[in-house]
């Protein structure tokens, strides 16, 4: 009798845990469901930018959103390979002398409370001015001079420090690409241009005129040669040798590499101011039929090359003569 009792208090004990105890874990079960993801997103496209998972679902239209077009990164880097800083070594007083090449792109600096000058070539006539943000900028024009040497002026001041846009002048000649920058303190008074292809153009209508070259040494007095003339700036290949004058003339001495490579056209400075002067062409010789304190040979567009000519006494002074 009691072992029936036992038999039946352990079965019920039994029960009672069985209906107690919690069912076997299923790990299948347990993982969350994944629904499935668009085909939108699972295209590939080297355009897509990765982001940082957020909380929640992310949507379709936020992934649009980070999209972005690999031509976008192709114009920012042809337009920064196209942009001319300033160079110390192409200023004139306070004037940045940029040489102009069509589809460059030339920075200007400039400063709240003062007024950065752009100055056209004399005798171009100005066409539009147009500005991609004209609510902070001033930007008006004026001119200076007359008759052939009139010049055209475009002046330009930021209201404030960090601003940056672009700015486009039609003339017509030619159009100008112009990226504006503002700075705290720090302003370009003045730009202008040279014009490389204006004077290679004046040299090949000089070389049609000219009937016949004569020998450089033809008419030359020893006694009167001055050779007080220094070099400095760049040193390429087609770098004179030297400068002297016979007191009317000026000769220019080549290397013979010039005779095969481009020549560079020269240029008188006075002041501010560089314009090309006229002269001839003999053999390894420029002859000019005039003489001058300052000149600059220069050649190229965004990477100019210049090398300075000096005289180093008074054109009215006697000089020493050659040895």
């Amino acid at each position: 009798m009691n072992r029936t009792l036992m038999h039946s208090s352990l079965c019920l004990s039994a029960s009672v845990l069985a209906a107690a105890a919690p069912p076997p874990s299923n790990p299948v079960a347990s993982l969350p469901v994944v629904k499935p993801v668009s085909p939108a997103l699972t295209t590939s496209t080297p355009a897509l930018i990765a982001r940082p998972a957020m909380a929640g679902t992310v949507s379709h239209h936020s992934w649009k959103r980070h999209l972005v077009s690999p031509a976008v990164h192709h114009v920012a880097k042809a337009t920064a390979a196209a942009t001319i800083e300033p160079d110390a070594r192409r200023f004139l007083n306070a004037v940045q002398v940029y040489p102009y090449a069509d589809g460059a792109v030339y920075r200007l600096y400039t400063a709240p409370g003062q007024v950065s000058d752009i100055a056209l070539q004399p005798g171009e006539v100005l066409g539009a001015v147009a500005s991609g943000d004209t609510v902070r900028w001033v930007i008006g024009d004026t001119s200076s001079g007359t008759g052939a040497d009139k010049r055209s002026h475009i002046l330009v001041k930021p209201f404030t420090a960090g601003l940056s846009t672009n700015l486009v002048i039609t003339t017509d000649r030619r159009s100008y690409h112009l990226a504006l920058t503002s700075t705290a303190s720090t302003a370009m008074a003045a730009l202008s241009w040279t014009y490389p292809q204006d004077a290679l153009i004046a040299l090949r209508k000089a070389a049609e005129q000219q009937v016949a070259a004569t020998p450089v040494a033809s008419g030359l007095a020893l006694d009167n040669l001055h050779f007080d003339y220094t070099l400095s700036g760049d040193r390429p290949a087609w770098r004179p040798l030297r400068a002297f004058d016979d007191g009317r003339q000026t000769f220019i001495e080549f290397p013979a590499s010039l005779a095969v490579g481009e020549a560079p056209p020269l240029f008188i400075v006075q002041g501010k101011e560089a314009q090309l002067v006229n002269y001839r062409v003999q053999g390894r010789y420029y002859v000019v039929d005039r003489l001058f304190e300052t000149a600059e040979l220069r050649l190229g567009a965004k990477h100019q090359e210049i090398v300075r000519i000096t005289r180093t006494t008074d054109a009215a002074t006697p000089s020493r003569r050659a040895s």
